[in-house]
């Protein structure tokens, strides 16, 4: 296994021998499996975070 590195905020990870995933903060899979460590670099490097949908406006009871 090689090191764990960093593009874009996600993380590139080798999870089985010839596996490489794409990864978030918290060590989740959001992309993969890769042939290559690069392979995976280059989606990291495009992968773009979606906003939270915007909270819903609470209707006070009175």
């Amino acid at each position: 296994m090689s090191d764990i590195k960093s593009v874009n905020g996600y993380l590139i990870k080798e999870v089985t021998p010839g596996a490489w995933w794409v990864l978030d903060a918290a060590q989740a899979q959001v992309a993969g499996p890769f042939a290559s460590e690069t392979s995976a670099m280059e989606v990291a490097a495009v992968l773009q975070d979606q906003p939270d949908a915007p909270a819903r406006k609470r209707k006070n009871k009175i």
